[in-house]
């Protein structure tokens, strides 16, 4: 894919390599990565509007090698019929890489098993960073988004600033060398970023295994605690991700008198699936998926979910009415 790719995932170069762009050039990895493979001379293919048929229609015809993609793309793309999906040849694909939000352990699964070790992951932000994870680390640390790339640095933190050990879920903090940023107009949010060490954080909860593999469980600010209980919604959507009739989901808490927050989830159904009894379902999948806490107290449904061009949920518009005249514990 370019120079860039290769320094950071340690890949053989191709000059025939081609890349589709499957998200707006505005974003700043996926612009990144699709000039990246001009400047080396490859062919881009740009979709004017994502879809899974339409994706995997220019990877045959073009014999696509590499793409950036993100997990609710997988997932559409798994939620096709598999005579569908076996229609077209991927055996041109090289390097998928993903990244922007955490997949679910049986997504990259079934997606390894269809394309190939072809599938990467980073860990990332525009502030710098961050991790990488060959196809053969994650099949042997299934959930990991690897460990840091050259030239960059990852330590998990407890709330005082300590070093915490493996094992032990605390905020992400990372280091790129020198490289520091300020956020425009808001000096009071670049200070919270940064830490006397020079690492910073874009408020992300993770663990680090013995190895040194990074192991993502949620944006802190995302978390919900019910009852004193630190709860990371995105457990409970890779479980409800895997349901046949959930096109896609959002977990988040909502305001409870008695335990402060309650696990509220809302689901964009598949096509053609009836609302009726489908919330009780979700619940009984989930209580025979995930421990009791974790389970959603109920179950809102809607056509579609506000989302940015990528396809990824705006969570904080789902989640902000029920809260609108409270005070939330999220900032």
């Amino acid at each position: 894919m370019g120079t860039l790719l290769h320094m950071l995932l340690n890949i053989p170069a191709f000059d025939d390599n081609v890349h589709i762009t499957v998200a707006p050039l505005y974003h700043t990895a996926v612009g990144q990565f699709t000039f990246n493979a001009m400047h080396s001379g490859h062919k881009v293919v740009l979709m004017d509007k994502w879809t899974p048929e339409g994706t995997l229609e220019r990877i045959e015809k073009y014999k696509v090698t590499t793409s950036h993609m993100v997990p609710t793309m997988f997932h559409r793309l798994l939620q096709l019929p598999e005579e569908e999906r076996n229609k077209y040849d991927v055996s041109s694909l090289r390097c998928m890489i993903h990244s922007a939000a955490p997949c679910p352990i049986p997504t990259k699964q079934r997606m390894l098993e269809w394309w190939g070790p072809v599938v990467w992951e980073y860990y990332a932000a525009t502030e710098g960073g961050g991790t990488v994870a060959s196809p053969e680390a994650w099949l042997n640390k299934p959930g990991t988004v690897g460990n840091a790339w050259p030239g960059s640095e990852v330590v998990i933190l407890d709330d005082e600033g300590n070093d915490l050990p493996a094992g032990q879920i605390g905020t992400v903090w990372m280091k790129m060398g020198d490289r520091t940023f300020e956020y425009h107009g808001d000096k009071e949010k670049t200070k919270k970023s940064w830490n006397d060490r020079g690492f910073f954080t874009v408020g992300d909860a993770g663990e680090m295994d013995e190895d040194g593999f990074l192991f993502l469980r949620d944006r802190k600010v995302d978390m919900i605690i019910a009852g004193g209980v630190n709860i990371y919604p995105a457990e409970t959507e890779s479980v409800l991700m895997q349901h046949p009739k959930v096109n896609d989901c959002a977990v988040f808490g909502i305001p409870d008198d008695d335990a402060g927050e309650q696990i509220k989830a809302t689901v964009q159904p598949a096509e053609g699936v009836s609302l009726e009894g489908l919330e009780a379902e979700l619940i009984a999948y989930c209580i025979d998926n995930l421990a009791k806490f974790k389970v959603p107290r109920s179950i809102d449904f809607l056509d579609d979910f506000p989302r940015d061009p990528n396809g990824k949920v705006y969570k904080r518009k789902l989640r902000d009415p029920y809260w609108a005249g409270r005070t939330s514990q999220l900032v």
